[in-house]
């Protein structure tokens, strides 16, 4: 007797079957499992309050205080963060031809650790640092490295982590805090991501949205499309005329738009999924 998570693999299988070529969009769902946690539940609300907005860090001083405090704290919750189920199954889809290029909205580099190859950050990556001035690049260690020897007391501070890397700190340790500068220019150095609010860069978006042009059908997994960012590609797939399919345990902001909606737990479905594919190369070699 099949299980309903076999009835929604097996469902998955079929749609991939007629469209074989999968543009697929990830969200913060996908590394839910990771001990990521996402900004919204499944009804879309926020959980943790309205998230860092781009032009605020930018503008404000007092603002890149909080955020550096805020993320050397909770930088260890998302570097030590492992792949799971639903970022190895994805990356197992990439190697059997199914999953021609992902684009994810998270920022924590955890498809690329899973071993998926073509992997577009929408958002951008945690990983980098940025300088807003000259454009200068360092990693992530290296700035966890340099806050920690201006700020002896910055490794003491214990808080929950946020989605962004960010964690909850009370505001009275900001005002202290030494932030470092780019070592090229003295510039102010940025987390090399699009905070909410943020202009996504050009050539990026252009590329996500050509790789939609080439695939046969958008595959959405783990994201509620609140943001617009996301949401284009549903918008642009239905002017397309490509089949939309989200894998979300709550409703998404395409809902209207998809052709099958799976509500479910990404890791599960997809594990599953990559289990019919095996079947199916089982198969073909005892044929």
């Amino acid at each position: 007797m099949q299980t309903n998570l076999h009835i929604q693999a097996d469902t998955l299988y079929r749609f991939i079957q007629l469209h074989p070529k999968l543009l697929v969009l990830t969200g913060a769902g996908v590394s839910l499992d990771s001990g990521i946690p996402t900004y919204r539940d499944e009804n879309g609300v926020w959980l943790r309050g309205a998230p860092l907005q781009h032009y605020d860090f930018i503008q404000k001083e007092a603002v890149r205080k909080r955020y550096w405090a805020r993320s050397f704290v909770g930088w260890p919750t998302i570097s030590q963060a492992q792949p799971n189920a639903a970022h190895q199954a994805l990356a197992k889809l990439e190697q059997f031809g199914v999953v021609d290029q992902l684009v994810t909205q998270n920022v924590d580099n955890l498809h690329q650790a899973a071993g998926h190859q073509q992997v577009i950050d929408l958002h951008g990556n945690l990983q980098r640092v940025v300088c807003l001035q000259c454009g200068a690049k360092i990693t992530r260690a290296e700035q966890q490295e340099r806050l920690a020897e201006l700020n002896p007391l910055l490794p003491s501070l214990q808080a929950e982590t946020r989605p962004d890397g960010d964690a909850a700190l009370a505001d009275d340790y900001f005002e202290q805090l030494d932030l470092p500068t780019c070592l090229v220019c003295s510039g102010v150095l940025m987390p090399d991501v699009v905070f909410f609010g943020g202009t996504l860069p050009v050539p990026r978006v252009e590329q996500s949205l050509a790789a939609l042009q080439q695939a046969d059908a958008l595959l959405v997994v783990g994201s509620s499309l609140k943001v617009y960012s996301g949401y284009r590609f549903c918008v642009r797939a239905k002017d397309w005329g490509k089949p939309i399919i989200l894998l979300n345990p709550g409703n998404t902001r395409a809902d209207d738009l998809a052709q099958l909606h799976i509500r479910a737990a990404c890791g599960e479905v997809l594990t599953e999924l990559v289990e019919c594919f095996f079947s199916q190369l089982n198969a073909n070699c005892e044929d």
